[in-house]
């Protein structure tokens, strides 16, 4: 059913402005008018150019670097349209900074991922709505709704339907313990098995591969990740598959942060190529990777939350 203009509104961050036209172009309607400026001093002011009072919001803003603007943008854009009269407010922030941060892994240290969930829900949203969180009880440092969507469904589609990837002798690996429930979905829905990498974390960006739990020898193998930051973990990651006897090796993620000389470091590695969504947007990016949107699996979501039905079908 067409939506009509005064039932709901879409409006975008300057994070990432691309995935937000491809959701209001699956929904139907064009983007609010809304501008982002600096003051000469480098604060953020928000200008709404349309009326929002008594509407149905959502605020398309992933909190990809550069990190601390996005996300101070995102709060202040939620801050106006709260004022503003809106009757409720959904920050959709497909990508979910500060995520890692989950847990006080030493002593004295933040947990800033219950920080940022503060943050937005004073600022005034009354809904989250994410895709892949780092660590999934991150929903519960919310007392607002949290839609966290996967992106695996979509990632199999593409598999299945745009490349030659045969499913005979593909495994899907987890990069790490804490990512198993994430693969194991992933190769359950594939109907392949499953090989865990054991890593070890010395320090912060540093990973290190001891054991490869499971069968990878004379297998494709496609490792299923969340994130991919440095590159680092992936490139260790995929060279040990390829040292353990795989044919080939692929790696999909949802969040391609590609810090630093991440391109070019798994530009040169084994791995075959590297499918990624479109949650944060890179306007170039080296032939090894291939983008997979989710505007329409996103689109889907802002229109069942916004028509009250079930958003869990879009987990099967």
């Amino acid at each position: 059913m067409p939506f009509q203009p005064n039932e709901m509104k879409v409006f975008s961050g300057s994070s990432n402005r691309q995935l937000a036209e491809k959701i209001a172009k699956y929904i139907g309607i064009d983007l609010g008018k809304c501008e982002v400026e600096r003051f000469a001093d480098g604060e953020i002011n928000i200008r709404v150019d349309e009326t929002v009072r008594g509407h149905d919001i959502f605020i398309i803003q992933p909190t990809c670097p550069p990190v601390n603007e996005n996300l101070m943008e995102l709060l202040v854009m939620m801050d106006a349209l709260r004022r503003a009269s809106a009757k409720s407010i959904t920050a959709v922030i497909p990508y979910y900074g500060y995520a890692r941060q989950d847990r006080k892994a030493r002593g004295r240290d933040p947990i800033t991922a219950k920080l940022v969930a503060n943050l937005l829900t004073i600022s005034g949203a009354s809904r989250i709505m994410t895709i892949d969180l780092h660590a999934e009880q991150i929903q519960g440092f919310f007392d607002i709704p949290v839609d966290n969507l996967w992106g695996f469904p979509i990632f199999k589609r593409h598999l299945e339907e745009k490349t030659d990837i045969s499913k005979n002798n593909l495994v899907v690996v987890s990069p790490d313990i804490g990512g198993v429930k994430r693969a194991s979905k992933f190769a359950e829905r594939l109907g392949v098995p499953l090989a865990i990498l054991d890593k070890r974390r010395p320090k912060d960006n540093i990973a290190e591969i001891v054991h490869v739990i499971g069968e990878v020898e004379n297998r494709t193998a496609v490792i299923f990740d969340d994130i991919i930051d440095t590159g680092r973990s992936l490139v260790e990651a995929a060279k040990m598959i390829k040292n353990k006897g795989a044919n080939k090796v692929y790696a999909c993620a949802t969040h391609a942060v590609l810090s630093g000389k991440a391109k070019q470091l798994i530009s040169d590695s084994p791995i075959e190529k590297v499918f990624i969504s479109d949650t944060i947007h890179h306007p170039e990016l080296p032939e090894k990777f291939e983008v997979v949107s989710i505007a329409g699996l996103l689109g889907e979501a802002l229109m069942r939350v916004r028509k009250n039905l079930s958003v869990s079908i879009l987990f099967r």
